[in-house]
């Protein structure tokens, strides 16, 4: 059983990389032992839970991981690091905000303090690494939805086993739902989605439209904080939304019938045109298929 995680992930051309980088990126693509996208993101859970089953639990590793997602396109390589130990440390940086006593008491003392430290030393140099990944468990955030255009949709359906009263599957490695698309075109969509909630007004003339438009609302700070982290990657690189470990939780069915980007765009171009009664029915929609997955969280 994989994380219920989504994954938002940035893909840079080896060109974007230091001289010693790009040979090692390019070494790397080419060989054939390395991680595939089928069996990816079981490796990294594997050695995650190696980590935690430790004694004590390694909170960080202690080198940074050497490997990475690789896609090819119009005879470009492009690589997303998987940055296991920069990531581990902003994870940590956050559960630490949210719960320190809780997470000295399950690491053992002083580890915690240490990996901080390290992450701090890090935080001094002159130029400050950049997450490739972005993770968020039992749902996708709606602000990840706004970069995509359902055309972009790739759905791999494998074989669903063990499937539960709740729809629920079991998935096998290929089963797959995801949203690539060029720089360019998410950072265009995403200017052009906080344009239109920009010129939106906070209260609404027709209460039926209210629950799309304070959602969209809400969602223009996450959306702006999505937009600037875009800007730190090369212009040419390519964005790629994962439903990672969620399509445990859906069946075939419930997989293809998932348009959420396209109920996204629909509400956007809807708030554009003033057309709130059909912005706010693509929220609903929207909500309806995201609110079982709520449940999920809530009862784990």
């Amino acid at each position: 059983m994989l994380p219920c995680a989504a994954y938002l992930r940035v893909y840079e051309p080896l060109s974007a990389f230091s001289e010693g980088e790009r040979s090692y990126w390019a070494a790397y693509a080419a060989r054939e032992d390395r991680p595939r996208r089928a069996n990816a993101l079981e490796a990294e859970h594997l050695a995650a839970l190696y980590r935690i089953i430790a004694l004590p639990p390694i909170v960080a590793p202690v080198q940074e991981s050497g490997d990475a997602y690789v896609r090819w396109a119009s005879g470009h390589t492009y690589v997303c690091p998987w940055q296991t130990r920069l990531r581990s440390w902003l994870a940590l940086s956050q559960l630490s905000a949210a719960a320190g006593l809780l997470l000295a008491s399950a690491v053992g003392s002083g580890h915690a303090e240490l990996a901080a430290a390290d992450f701090a030393r890090l935080g001094g140099k002159e130029r400050a690494p950049r997450v490739h990944i972005r993770s968020c468990t039992w749902a996708v955030p709606l602000a990840w939805f706004v970069p995509f255009a359902p055309t972009e949709r790739w759905l791999v359906i494998g074989a669903a086993r063990d499937a539960g009263s709740q729809g629920q599957a079991t998935a096998a490695a290929t089963r797959t739902l995801i949203y690539a698309t060029a720089m360019a075109q998410a950072r265009r969509r995403i200017a052009r989605a906080l344009a239109t909630i920009r010129r939106t007004p906070d209260n609404p003339e027709s209460d039926r439209r209210a629950p799309a438009t304070a959602a969209m609302i809400r969602a223009s700070a996450d959306l702006e904080e999505i937009g600037r982290w875009l800007e730190e990657f090369h212009p040419h690189s390519l964005v790629e939304l994962d439903y990672g470990g969620l399509v445990q939780l859906l069946d075939d069915d419930a997989l293809r019938a998932d348009q959420s980007v396209a109920e996204v765009s629909a509400a956007v171009i809807a708030l554009a045109s003033k057309e709130f009664e059909l912005a706010a029915a693509m929220y609903q929609r929207l909500r309806t298929r995201w609110r079982g997955m709520e449940a999920a969280e809530h009862s784990s």
